[in-house]
């Protein structure tokens, strides 16, 4: 072998775009790489137990950390493996590099073994860039190029190593002759803003707005203080979508909540009441829980072009970074004169309140989730890092947990993939190994992928500084979100077959890998099995047996929407069927319907 090889350059290119670790599985395809890593030391190899996880972890480290993530496998299997994970970077629009093994050039189009073809195989995911390289002097090309467009357009990239190609010798850095592109690593962002008549423009239909409803998104993070400060100047109400929930203080008296099926009454009521839209940095999908069309005259801006417009007609789109041009329209538009609004703003926030904490006491067999994830308010460290899966989970956390301003959570929300919360979790403690990490997680989605990786948590807990990673698993036996989904929208009753879950002793399982583990089966221990988890002197699973009857039911919709839901369960009969039809009915009441 070749004392510097195309490996070697790979990792220093790596290296040079400030890649901190790679997240991956080792194979006879990727060889060649993982030899340069361990001869290079840097960056910081992660073992993940498949290569879904370890898409996911670059997913987490993108999201946690705002910089690139980056993924590795060897060919075949491997490959097809990170495909979930990127497809979550893809529509979740964050910056990931995936670095893939590939057979012998010489057997390529042979049906040799573990051969596809694997830019055609990450040809939809990695649409913006995938190339597989050819010679050794393409490497550091593509790879530049594979960085700037992950970062440039928000989405994952990917670049296909023949083993031939990575275990050749380094091409001449400074080469200068046709053919050979000699390129650099780095991109720095740009300002992007609106020209000043739009602002005008878009401020002159916020100015004509009585009620003025403004809906947050990811695309908003950093620039909290210029949302509150023209929510305030506009008298309007907030609501944010499931990824924008952690970017504005949910104790604000107008925000009113994550908005969508999975919301709050407060952000239903805003969205049916508001005569005026400023979307900012959000490409929500639950456009069904938007104004109607043509009940609002609409803003939004955002930093890609492609999303202004694509969600609700827009009036005025803005292309420009949030932050500055929150700033601009700001200053452009008028104080608001009429009070009004804003009171009945604050008092649907104020009745969504009594509702969640209504909800959340209400008797269950034998844990009410909604209390268990409601009680974390009460213990949820200012520095902690949240990781949120997908199922039923999700409703509890987006309508339940107040994070504190400066408490970053993320999950899977576009893709809505389940397994996701364990490796995001990892990610965020790998990158601030300072700072404790909550994972919230259902236990279909810990059978899926979380028993597994708290195998990698327990690899490496004792590397980090702060020791607290705590891993709530919601056990309530069933796979909740689809048995709801399938009452909700078929009128059918739950499958048991296809819903059942097997049990697991969670807290047993991490307590064989040295970790420690707490039951809960009664509301008066839930706030001890959080103080004492946040306390521990390593990482900790919260086993909480829930109740499945409790309903994931959709902020006020009319009885007709709801009307399937009853249905469903009544052609299950049976104990917990009707258990789950008297929680739907008492919530129902909640919200001012009687379903008779």
């Amino acid at each position: 072998m070749p004392d510097r090889t195309v490996s070697d350059v790979l990792v220093e290119r790596l290296t040079q775009w400030g890649v901190d670790r790679v997240f991956g599985y080792s194979g006879d395809g990727i060889n060649g790489v993982i030899g340069a890593l361990r001869r290079a030391g840097k960056p910081q190899f992660v073992q993940a137990r498949h290569e879904e996880t370890a898409a996911f972890m670059a997913v987490g480290h993108a999201k946690y950390t705002g910089s690139v993530g980056v993924c590795l496998s060897t060919q075949g299997p491997g490959a097809v493996h990170l495909l979930n994970g990127l497809y979550d970077a893809k529509l979740d629009s964050k910056p990931v590099v995936a670095i893939v093994g590939q057979q012998l050039s010489t057997v390529l189009g042979t049906a040799y073994q573990q051969e596809i073809d694997l830019v055609r195989l990450f040809g939809d995911v990695c649409a913006q860039f995938v190339q597989a390289a050819q010679t050794p002097e393409q490497v550091p090309v593509l790879v530049d190029k594979a960085f700037r467009t992950a970062l440039a357009t928000r989405s994952p990239t990917c670049v296909v190593l023949p083993h031939d190609v990575q275990t050749a010798a380094a091409p001449e850095p400074t080469e200068h002759r046709h053919g050979v592109l000699v390129t650099s690593p780095g991109l720095r962002p740009a300002r992007v803003l609106p020209y000043d008549d739009d602002i005008a423009e878009a401020a002159a239909v916020l100015d004509a707005g009585e009620r003025v409803a403004i809906l947050v998104g990811q695309g908003a993070q950093g620039a909290a203080d210029e949302v509150v400060e023209l929510a305030e100047r506009l008298g309007a109400g907030v609501a944010a979508s499931l990824l924008g929930k952690p970017v504005l203080d949910e104790r604000l008296a107008f925000h009113t909540g994550v908005m969508g099926h999975l919301g709050t009454t407060a952000s239903a009521h805003l969205m049916k009441r508001c005569d005026t839209l400023l979307l900012v940095g959000t490409n929500d999908p639950w456009t069904e829980f938007y104004p109607a069309p043509g009940q609002a005259r609409a803003v939004q801006i955002d930093i890609d072009g492609r999303r202004l417009g694509a969600r609700y007609p827009v009036e005025v789109p803005l292309l420009g970074d949030a932050r500055e041009t929150l700033r601009a329209l700001t200053a452009a538009v008028k104080p608001s004169r009429d009070g009004a609004w804003r009171a009945e703003v604050r008092g649907s926030v104020a009745k969504w309140d009594e509702i969640a904490t209504a909800r959340a006491a209400a008797a269950a067999d034998p844990l009410n989730p909604q209390l268990v994830v409601r009680s974390l308010n009460d213990h949820l460290p200012a520095d902690a890092q949240v990781a949120v899966d997908v199922g039923s989970v999700t409703y509890w956390y987006a309508r339940h947990l107040r994070l504190p301003p400066g408490v970053p959570a993320h999950l899977s929300s576009t893709l809505a993939s389940m397994g996701s919360a364990l490796p995001y979790g990892l990610a965020a403690k790998l990158a601030r190994p300072d700072r404790p990490v909550l994972a919230l997680i259902g236990d279909g989605a810990m059978q899926m992928n979380g028993l597994a990786e708290l195998v990698t948590v327990a690899a490496r807990w004792r590397d980090w500084a702060d020791p607290r990673f705590v891993v709530c698993v919601l056990d309530n036996r069933d796979l909740a979100e689809v048995s709801w989904e399938q009452r909700e929208t078929e009128g059918e009753p739950r499958f048991a077959a296809s819903q059942d879950l097997p049990a697991v002793p969670y807290a047993r399982w991490a307590e064989l890998l040295d970790l420690r583990g707490i039951r809960v089966t009664s509301p008066r221990d839930i706030g001890s099995a959080w103080s004492a988890a946040l306390s521990a002197d390593r990482p900790t699973v919260i086993h909480a047996v829930v109740d499945p009857a409790v309903p994931l039911l959709p902020p006020d919709q009319p009885t007709e929407k709801i009307a399937p839901m009853f249905a469903g369960l009544r052609a299950e009969d049976g104990p917990a069927a009707r258990r789950a039809e008297d929680h739907l009915r008492r919530e129902r009441a909640d919200e001012g319907y009687d379903e008779g």
